[in-house]
């Protein structure tokens, strides 16, 4: 299989930007690769928004993510608060916002939901990303849910074991508000995990996966 690297080097991307409709879905879509990227590249910035929450639910994240991000030494934390559920019925807001982020925020690399996501918020945030960042590398993460959307995504990283189980001990930690929820399990997670490293070849058998639209090397 083809390899991309991210060399220690001049070039190396000195910026990534997570974008999350809800509160876990960040940490879901690519939490293993965020624990690497943070073991591995300590001095790249790190911008996290999250566009719809509650009181609880705000706490819930920013207590993940500072626990993501905590070997990072310069990190931008971002809580909306854009009604669940309702993202295509004010995109006009939401877009507002996301011009303001491309004034604050040049990233190198953009971490983003998946286009052909059934949930209608997170295909927003998704259009609304390409819509606002024209010359950036951008990743499109997958959620499992009930919409059964998951597709054939053609970039992974590996994930070594270690990292799988940090991202779901973390999944279980931080967000207590949802482990009533059928999906929320330990094996629902580390499955597409492993399914992916299959797929990907992984050495370690685990790996996330993305959709890369356009890459330039």
């Amino acid at each position: 299989m083809l390899q991309h690297y991210l060399e220690k080097t001049n070039s190396t991307p000195k910026s990534v930007l997570f974008l999350g409709a809800h509160c876990d879905d960040i940490e879901i879509g690519c939490g293993g690769t965020i624990l690497r990227l943070q073991k591995e590249y300590p001095n790249m910035k790190f911008s996290w928004v999250i566009f719809s929450s509650t009181k609880e639910r705000k706490a819930e994240a920013t207590a993940s993510a500072n626990a993501y991000l905590e070997n990072i030494h310069d990190t931008n934390i971002i809580v909306k608060s854009f009604r669940n559920g309702y993202f295509p019925y004010i995109g006009a807001e939401i877009k507002d916002y996301f011009e303001i982020l491309k004034r604050e925020i040049s990233p190198d690399i953009i971490f983003t939901h998946y286009r052909d996501d059934l949930h209608q918020d997170h295909r927003t945030i998704s259009n609304l990303t390409w819509n606002t960042f024209r010359n950036h590398l951008i990743l499109e993460y997958e959620i499992m849910k009930y919409d059964g959307d998951l597709g054939t995504p053609n970039y992974f990283v590996q994930l070594d074991s270690d990292i799988v189980e940090l991202k779901i001990a973390y999944l279980k930690k931080y967000y207590q508000s949802q482990l009533d929820k059928q999906w929320f399990t330990d094996d629902c997670f580390r499955s597409l995990m492993r399914l992916r490293g299959i797929e990907a070849n992984s050495h370690s058998g685990f790996a996330e996966a993305f959709y890369c639209r356009k890459l330039l090397l």
